[in-house]
């Protein structure tokens, strides 16, 4: 059945493409492709790279300080760690008990990261020329908002 055919069948009711979720994924799937794309050649998808820049601006952090962070779940984060971990670009440290694990950037994560950093750069230089940078920052307020209400 065609996208958008079912939706006469629901006469009264909320559209379900006009899904909040649905549209949020549309969008975070085609700028997830031009970040891995802008980063192809550094070898880092842009998940990587953005779980190397939190923890490396963190410090040394919790994998669940990690996932909060970045507000993925927590098994997929570790999963995503592993590949850093077996790339050498990261390492786990003892946390704060027996129980749980640091991140640690290493110093080839930090290089890759660095190396990473202005392809990122002309991505996100990219994104917003096409897009606007006030449109962003705008848009950046109500995501904050939507997430901070969500969080509630």
């Amino acid at each position: 059945m065609p996208i958008g055919v079912h939706t006469r069948f629901m006469a009264n009711q909320p559209d379900p493409l006009n899904c909040a979720c649905f549209n949020t994924r549309k969008v975070a799937r085609l700028l997830g492709q031009v970040y891995d794309r802008a980063l192809e050649p550094s070898g880092l998808k842009n998940t990587q790279f953005t779980a190397l820049a939190v923890a490396e601006s963190q410090g040394p952090i919790s994998i669940t300080d990690l996932s909060r962070a970045m507000e993925i779940e927590r098994t997929t984060l570790t999963r995503n760690l592993q590949v850093l971990q077996r790339d050498g670009l990261i390492r786990f440290g003892a946390g704060v008990d027996g129980r749980s694990k640091n991140v640690v950037v290493t110093a080839k994560g930090k290089r890759q990261f660095e190396g990473a950093f202005p392809l990122w750069a002309a991505a996100q230089e990219h994104v917003l020329g096409v897009f606007g940078g006030k449109r962003w920052q705008s848009l950046r307020g109500e995501l904050d908002a939507m997430r901070a209400s969500l969080h509630a």
